[in-house]
């Protein structure tokens, strides 16, 4: 059996030990880059491997594609390889941030053709209230080959503009309340959300614990911010294509498969001040 959304915390205890299972730890903060290699070192969930959201999970900035834009997938490919993904590995991914930086890896498992993969649901919080052991002893790695096989998931600003306010493109932003309205941006230069999107902060997935609402009340909680389209009309942004990845889990969670993520998000769009700004 293969997980493609969530694992609980007793069902990853239950395979530790085995060989097809990968633990991967991508903890992160954007205010101190360096917090998620430095606690990992610290302690993790055994047999942990950690990527680095920015060096592993994002490509080169270049000042007008975003904070957090792709990366190369083919290099992806690689990297992921090496830490000892392949075609029959099941990944769990976790991090200390209600699933905010571990979507992202998911989504990009995802794009690349690897249906196993699941969050841990409610993260190290999660782990550590069940007891659940850790430690600071790195991981042998065993590399494995991964071969992509890219999916259509993303779409380019272009995209986005073409279809600013059509019935073609339902766009749904994911960051907080306050930053859609265009307050209180501390992120990005410029505060505002794009025109015609809606609102849906990520962590409205979740319960107060960090884990997942249930799937049905994910689903009447997502049609509802639907109000109509359908799934594949869909566009997830949030700051840099990092927290709508956790909107994506939901919808799947939800029932509600095929959106696809606007990868540059708000960080990229309001780097071209020919686009639009809505408040």
């Amino acid at each position: 059996m293969s997980y493609g959304t969530l694992v609980d915390v007793e069902t990853l205890k239950a395979h530790l030990d085995d060989p097809n299972w990968l633990v991967v730890d991508v903890r992160h903060q954007l205010s101190d880059t360096g917090y998620g290699e430095r606690v990992y070192g610290q302690s993790h969930i055994p047999g942990a491997v950690f990527l680095h959201c920015d060096r592993d999970l994002s490509g080169p900035m270049t000042g007008r594609n975003g904070r957090h834009p792709l990366p190369d997938p083919q290099k992806l490919a690689v990297r992921l390889g090496e830490i000892g993904i392949g075609p029959q590995t099941q990944v769990v991914v976790y991090d200390d941030a209600q699933g905010m930086i571990a979507g992202r890896l998911w989504w990009l498992l995802r794009w690349l053709g690897h249906d196993a993969v699941a969050l841990l649901d409610g993260g190290l919080q999660a782990w550590q209230a069940a007891s659940g052991a850790v430690t600071d002893v790195q991981p042998t790695l065993k590399a494995r080959e991964f071969t992509p096989a890219l999916r259509d998931a993303w779409v380019t600003a272009d995209y986005v503009m073409e279809r600013l306010e059509t019935p073609h493109m339902h766009l749904i932003d994911a960051r907080g309340p306050d930053r859609f309205r265009g307050e209180n941006e501390t992120i990005d230069p410029v505060g505002g959300h794009i025109p015609g999107a809606v609102n849906r902060f990520f962590k409205d997935n979740l319960l107060a614990d960090g884990r997942f609402k249930p799937a049905a009340e994910l689903r009447a909680e997502w049609l509802a911010v639907l109000a109509g389209a359908e799934p594949d009309q869909v566009i997830h942004q949030c700051g840099s294509g990092v927290s709508a990845c956790l909107n994506l889990v939901a919808m799947e969670l939800a029932g509600l498969p095929g959106s696809r993520l606007y990868a540059g998000s708000w960080s990229e769009w309001c780097a071209d001040p020919g686009r639009p700004v809505a408040r």
